[in-house]
């Protein structure tokens, strides 16, 4: 999740060059290429069942494909103070979906780092200056501002992230982390690449620079590789509850970024959102006396 806050953060200058489905497009086509050897089914592995494969094109179309999309258009269209509020709530809604379809049973100290994690996030975005989405507050469609569309598509994506914490807990349950990274980003691919390639057709790639070019291989490296092989090598051990906390490290480390090399500043309101959100994490990592049990998808 600190790697997804930076790339994010970093990833900021490829949205203004390159148009978001070609991006997308191109960041699966490198995911591939890097990890197109992953793809081999290990000799111990299982046949893939119905259920599983469906699970895996779920993963990836709610995940990789419905995720990227609703954030890259939602933050166009709100501001960084409202999406980072919305964003806020990813821990909870990961909570609720494992809850529900994994059975999961959620200690009172798990609840207390979903809850520092919320007030965190939630502090911090309160903190953050207004991006330049506010200029489409007043403009509207089908009679609805723009920023509304905006904030709801930022929310479409929480609970694409959240469902992908919690297919992903199901995948590791047969698939092996390497295996499920590279087929997600495989189907990532194809959904995305009709769009890409009619965005590719009228693009000019000739006038992209080096710098950009360079931020993109890593932007796909990041996004499709390395992040997700991480998540699903920490899923197979870690309750998908639990592990919905860690997403609190996505917008405190792109902030991190921000102020690091980006020039931005933190108040002491800021300071203290971030204590709050790093002492849920604390929480959640404590070793306990019994471990969360997990049962079946209903």
């Amino acid at each position: 999740m600190s790697l997804v806050g930076s790339y994010v953060a970093l990833s900021k200058p490829l949205v203004v060059v390159f148009p978001v489905f070609l991006l997308a497009w191109l960041r699966f086509g490198i995911g591939g290429l890097a990890m197109w050897r992953w793809l081999r089914k290990p000799p111990k592995e299982p046949a893939m069942s119905r259920r599983t494969k469906g699970l895996l094109f779920l993963e990836s179309f709610l995940g990789n494909f419905l995720f990227s999309i609703c954030m890259l258009f939602g933050v166009s269209l709100t501001t960084a103070v409202a999406a980072g509020v919305v964003m806020s709530s990813i821990p909870a809604v990961v909570a609720v979906l494992s809850r529900i379809f994994l059975k999961e049973r959620i200690d009172l100290r798990t609840l207390g780092a979903i809850a520092c994690a919320a007030v965190g996030i939630g502090l911090f975005s309160l903190q953050k200056p207004e991006g330049a989405g506010q200029a489409n507050a007043e403009a509207h469609f089908i009679g609805v501002p723009l920023s509304v569309w905006g904030n709801l598509l930022i929310f479409a994506a929480v609970v694409c992230e959240a469902s992908y914490v919690v297919i992903g807990k199901l995948l590791t349950e047969g698939l092996g982390p390497k295996r499920i990274s590279a087929i997600i980003n495989l189907w990532g691919f194809a959904l995305v690449t009709p769009m890409g390639l009619w965005v590719a057709w009228h693009y000019d790639f000739s006038a992209v620079p080096l710098n950009i070019w360079t931020l993109l291989v890593f932007y796909g490296l990041a996004a499709s590789m390395w992040t997700v092989w991480l998540w699903m090598t920490g899923l197979k051990v870690v309750p998908a509850s639990r592990a919905g906390v860690f997403t609190v490290m996505l917008p405190l480390s792109a902030a991190a970024i921000g102020v690091l090399f980006m020039g931005e500043q933190l108040t002491t309101m800021q300071l203290l959102a971030f204590g709050i959100a790093l002492f849920g994490l604390v929480l959640a990592t404590l070793p306990g006396r019994k471990p969360t049990g997990v049962g079946p998808l209903i």
